[in-house]
């Protein structure tokens, strides 16, 4: 196994999924510039995520999209389009 090839520096860390508000805390070496106050009182740096296995429809067993930067709109517009020139023809 090769030496010194893992980074030294980890630290816990609070990782927020911000669709539902659900935090978990970890060990990690992620640098950010976030902080939030956790349960037992202490100060941790933040991660914020879009999704997480809170959210994510294949543990939740529920079906929620998440769009940011309007990708199942763009989709439904070009698949629109695709629709009306079939239908055309």
């Amino acid at each position: 196994m090769k030496k010194d090839i893992h980074p030294e520096n980890y630290r816990p860390v609070v990782f927020k999924d911000m669709s539902n508000d659900y935090a978990f805390m970890c060990k990690s070496t992620i640098q950010t510039k976030d902080t939030i106050k956790w349960e037992d009182g202490n100060e941790y740096p933040l991660v914020k995520l879009e999704i997480s296995s809170a959210s994510h429809p294949f543990f939740t067993g529920k079906v929620k999209l998440v769009d940011t930067a309007g990708r199942v709109d763009k989709f439904m517009n070009k698949y629109q389009k695709h629709m009306d020139r079939k239908k055309a023809n």
